[in-house]
């Protein structure tokens, strides 16, 4: 699947009605960070962050990114702490068509096509789907083609009734993963779209009786995994895979702090081969 733009960001980049000063302290208080350890961090002092936190001095735009570094601010609501003391937005947001991202949308087609046969996909900050290889695909059998229009979103797919959920057997295991890690990144973000989100698949209902996993062919030692695995039905088998994500070190644009990288590896020796079957 080729890599596309989305449209859709995770929250508005616009100057806060409260100043910079109550956000550099909520920003601070979520972080457990006291006054005096960020003031040390920033090479500043007590006073002088006090002084910004109730408005009484203004920082500097090199100050307002200096502590949203040792806050670790997102990027996105960097920009935001900057238009709220008054200065322009530090980094920019490239669209993910633009020719400037040429060279990072080929490198992550590239990266999970050589992930092949087993599934990665691209998604934004509001897992919208812009990239998937093969292996992803391979997964999607009985999806209703309602959920296959762009843009796909991988919450929906995984968790709808209409998507992946009948298949997945140890469903209500998984879906409190995903709606964990929803909530972890809401409170980081703080995204509206992402709030909408997550109360949209958290609605979504969840069969009573929890499906079992079935095996074909002679009875196995159970597998012992080393992280919660998706267990999901594939033409009369059950498949095991560990999710493992990856973003971008240091970004400098706001999209690109947004993509996350999903990989699924296999999780037992009977995934691995059924899907090294399907290679030619």
């Amino acid at each position: 699947m080729t890599i596309v733009a989305t449209g859709t960001s995770a929250s508005a980049t616009a100057p806060n009605d409260k100043g910079v000063g109550p956000l550099l302290r909520s920003w601070r208080e979520r972080r457990r960070v006291s006054q005096l350890e960020l003031a040390l961090r920033a090479d500043s002092s007590a006073r002088h962050i006090s002084f910004i936190e109730t408005g009484r001095s203004r920082p500097s735009e090199e100050m307002v990114l200096r502590l949203a570094e040792h806050l670790d601010v997102p990027v996105r609501e960097r920009n935001a702490l900057l238009l709220a003391a008054g200065y322009a937005p530090h980094y920019p947001e490239t669209p993910l068509d633009s020719p400037a991202l040429d060279a990072l949308r080929q490198g992550m087609e590239r990266l999970i096509q050589c992930y092949e046969p087993y599934p990665a996909l691209v998604v934004d900050s509001v897992y919208n789907v812009v990239a998937a290889n093969r292996g992803v695909m391979m997964l999607m059998e009985g999806v209703s083609e309602s959920l296959l229009q762009p843009p796909l979103n991988a919450m929906r797919l995984t968790l709808h009734p209409d998507g992946l959920a009948p298949r997945i057997r140890n469903l209500r295991e998984w879906r409190g993963h995903l709606l964990a890690q929803m909530e972890r990144e809401i409170a980081l973000h703080r995204s509206a779209p992402l709030r909408a989100l997550h109360a949209e698949v958290a609605a979504y209902p969840v069969p009573e009786r929890e499906q079992k996993p079935e095996h074909s062919g002679e009875p196995a030692e159970p597998v012992p995994y080393f992280a919660l695995p998706m267990q999901i039905e594939h033409e009369g088998r059950t498949l095991s895979f560990i999710s493992s994500i990856s973003t971008f070190n240091t970004p400098m644009d706001v999209t690109v702090a947004e993509l996350a990288i999903e990989t699924l590896l296999p999780a037992d020796p009977a995934t691995v081969k059924y899907l090294q079957s399907l290679t030619p």
